[in-house]
């Protein structure tokens, strides 16, 4: 069913809430006043499942995330953009508990920062966190009065695995962001066993600070990827006020000898000192990645890239690819950023698998593959959200460059996206209602 092509324009209010909105402004004041909460008048389309709670009793404070660890199939962690990360355990039982796994509402070295978009935004376990007792974190935080965002490691305590303690932060980097918008922060530990960072284009709109056209400046516009191990034949980053050094002025971190910007001296059109290139960078041109995930089978990268006035996309991330940002918006010329009408010579976007325009939804909530057991009809398909209308959408791949979509389910507020570690099972970070939700076939109405 291709439902985008029927559906009527639709009047929205969008409120500045997590990193899904579109367009929206730096905010001005450090705490801005409560604002009342418009109701979003949404065109409701008849759908054949709902999103029920998965986990009755237990609450979230802004949920944006759903993390399972490798190999761990009794736990599953709920990032709360307000400050905290919650651990559900015992999920083998019929019982399952929250309990406190880490607490950033009062971050050493500086004050976290959740209005706007930002906030606790990411979480990620290597492969080996039962040996090495790590997890990483992706948050917001002002030091000394300037917005940051910043990518740490935290120590899980060795008496308590359903701890981290916040006194062993190590930041990787801290980045000066201009902006409180289009901040990213989703992590992943690849197949590969490196950590994939999804950071935004610095945010404001049209790309104002201008980031996304380069891989020279700062973190920003792109899919990074970094050897949190220091493995042997890795190397170390470029020099960047961003990143964390020890005392010897090492970095904690190293770039994959395979990084496809390494040595790198032009892009688009201009030449570069390759000592000045992000060489974290694995993917460039993106907007606000919010929400990547690895397809385990297949090693797909998937991204859900929030768009600007017209289009919202998902992409398969490859290796050095182009998203386009912000000479296009999807896949259409964007001519209010600073690069408008001047696509050089050697720009070479990768489409996206589907875009969807603005009169269907505003901002994409980037998904998962699904190989659960529960709906064989929807094997293999990318489930993904629209943050506004609330529209659950399943695209399947027929071999062209489009993929198909049908709408399954239709909820407001979906900020993340994951996988149930016991089953495979979808499950969504209700921002808006606090839960955590499961998709289900809705019953058939009572025959009369």
């Amino acid at each position: 069913m291709r439902q985008f092509s029927i559906v009527p324009s639709l009047i929205l209010a969008l409120p500045a809430l997590c990193g899904l909105a579109a367009s929206l402004p730096a905010q001005t004041p450090a705490t801005p006043p409560p604002k009342k909460k418009e109701k979003l008048p949404i065109l409701v389309v008849p759908t054949d499942y709902e999103l029920t709670d998965a986990f009755p009793g237990l609450t979230f404070d802004q949920p944006l995330a759903i993390v399972s660890a490798p190999g761990d199939k009794a736990r599953l962690f709920v990032v709360e953009k307000t400050g905290r990360i919650q651990a559900i355990t015992a999920l083998e039982t019929d019982h399952p508990q929250k309990q406190l796994f880490l607490d950033l509402t009062h971050p050493a070295g500086g004050t976290l920062v959740t209005e706007s978009e930002c906030g606790v935004l990411g979480l990620a376990f290597p492969p080996d966190h039962t040996s090495t007792r790590r997890c990483f974190v992706y948050y917001s935080l002002k030091i000394e009065g300037r917005l940051h965002q910043r990518l740490s490691l935290f120590k899980i305590s060795p008496d308590d695995p359903n701890r981290a303690d916040p006194a062993t932060e190590q930041p990787l980097f801290t980045q000066l962001d201009p902006a409180s918008n289009h901040n990213g922060g989703d992590l992943h530990f690849g197949p590969d066993g490196f950590l994939y960072v999804s950071v935004g284009d610095g945010g404001a709109a049209d790309d104002k600070f201008d980031n996304a056209r380069f891989i020279n400046k700062g973190f920003h516009a792109a899919i990074l990827r970094i050897d949190v191990d220091k493995k042997t034949g890795s190397l170390a980053p470029n020099p960047h006020p961003a990143i964390a050094l020890d005392v010897s002025g090492t970095a904690f971190y190293a770039i994959p000898s395979d990084n496809p910007f390494i040595a790198t001296t032009t892009h688009h059109g201009e030449t570069l000192d390759p000592k000045t290139v992000r060489t974290e960078i694995w993917a460039t041109g993106l907007r606000n990645p919010w929400r990547i995930s690895f397809d385990v089978p297949t090693g797909r990268l998937f991204c859900g890239d929030v768009g600007q006035n017209l289009y919202e996309e998902i992409d398969i991330i490859t290796k050095g690819g182009d998203y386009g940002w912000s000479y296009r918006e999807a896949l259409h010329p964007f001519t209010s950023g600073p690069g408008k009408d001047k696509e050089p010579s050697d720009f070479s976007p990768i489409a996206p698998i589907f875009e969807y325009p603005h009169t269907a939804g505003l901002s994409v909530t980037g998904g998962v593959v699904y190989r659960g057991a529960r709906f064989p009809q929807h094997q293999e398909k990318y489930v993904f959200a629209d943050y506004v209308t609330g529209r659950v959408i399943a695209l399947k791949d027929e071999g062209k460059a489009v993929w198909a979509d049908e709408t399954l389910a239709q909820e407001p507020g979906i900020a993340g996206i994951g996988l149930d570690p016991r089953d495979g099972e979808i499950l969504f970070a209700g921002l808006a209602s606090g839960q955590v939700k499961s998709l289900k076939l809705k019953a058939a109405p009572a025959k009369p």
